[in-house]
């Protein structure tokens, strides 16, 4: 196999951890992107660094300068960048009314804003190449929107809109953007949740304000039950980096759960999408 140039941000934790590890186990060339190398993140940081070809780079995706600067400095050092992997995020959910506008532009800023900051950045070293890979963590929650997880769900839509139209820009220069559509996975995402700063507005839905917690019990039982392994998403990853350019499909759903009804989904869209693309006059991007 090749050996690749792959930047992967939020690997603190969950599918990031693992897909770092797993890509320098391959041989590749990791840099392990994550926030507070040098405190909260300290323990994970030291490990990660301490595995070979791995080195870890501190990025916060809200922040443009140092985004910019983390990539420029990979790209002087390797000559090339083969793959971005956008992990970085967080997870809210509750009463949306709740979410105040600060409460959304904050998670808007990681989800949607921080893929395109390491995007841009990314994207003229890929076109100059030839060739490169952007994969973007989206959820299944990117093509259907649950309830009390609406301000986190209109976040992957949101992804999801700029991939999908990135996708058929850049892939006649060589570059394959692609999205991951992970389902529900017993990862530090649910302890790290954001949840609307005005609570006190929660007590006027009654009896509904208690659903988000029941959700969350649910979820418990079903994982307790059907134990869906977070190693499935980076062994998603590792198959789209590893398939030839050109051949990577937009969409990977990696569901154990409810994941024939997402692809039932993209499935349906694709076929009349490529019908519009084609009336538009674009159908050589199908290509």
């Amino acid at each position: 196999m090749d050996n690749k140039v792959i930047l992967i941000t939020g690997t603190n934790s969950g599918f990031g951890y693992l897909t770092a590890k797993g890509a320098a186990a391959k041989g590749h060339t990791v840099y392990a992107g994550m926030r507070n190398t040098t405190n909260r993140n300290a323990e994970k940081a030291n490990e990660l660094n301490g595995i070979e070809n791995i080195t870890v780079v501190e990025i916060d995706v809200t922040h443009p300068t140092q985004v910019q600067s983390a990539i420029e400095g990979i790209i002087e050092k390797e000559g090339k960048l083969d793959v971005l992997v956008n992990n970085a995020g967080y997870y809210g959910g509750g009463i949306t009314e709740t979410f105040s506008e600060q409460d959304m532009e904050n998670m808007f800023n990681v989800n949607v804003k921080g893929p395109w900051r390491t995007i841009k950045s990314s994207l003229p070293q890929m076109r100059r190449q030839g060739e490169g890979l952007i994969i973007n963590i989206s959820s299944g929650l990117g093509r259907f929107s649950a309830p009390f997880m609406t301000m986190y769900n209109s976040t992957k839509f949101a992804l999801e809109g700029l991939t999908e139209g990135l996708h058929y820009e850049v892939r006649p220069l060589g570059v394959d953007a692609v999205l991951v559509q992970p389902g529900a996975f017993p990862t530090e995402i649910f302890s790290k949740s954001a949840y609307g700063t005005d609570q006190e507005l929660a007590a006027e839905y009654g009896d509904l304000a208690n659903i988000p917690e029941q959700m969350g019990q649910g979820m418990q039982e079903m994982f307790e039950k059907v134990k869906p392994s977070p190693q499935m998403v980076a062994d998603a990853i590792f198959k789209l980096v590893e398939m030839p350019k050109g051949e990577r499909p937009l969409r990977t759903v990696v569901d154990a759960i409810t994941g024939q009804f997402v692809e039932s989904a993209n499935a349906n869209v694709k076929e009349d999408y490529n019908n519009f693309i084609s009336a538009f006059g674009m159908g050589s991007l199908l290509n």
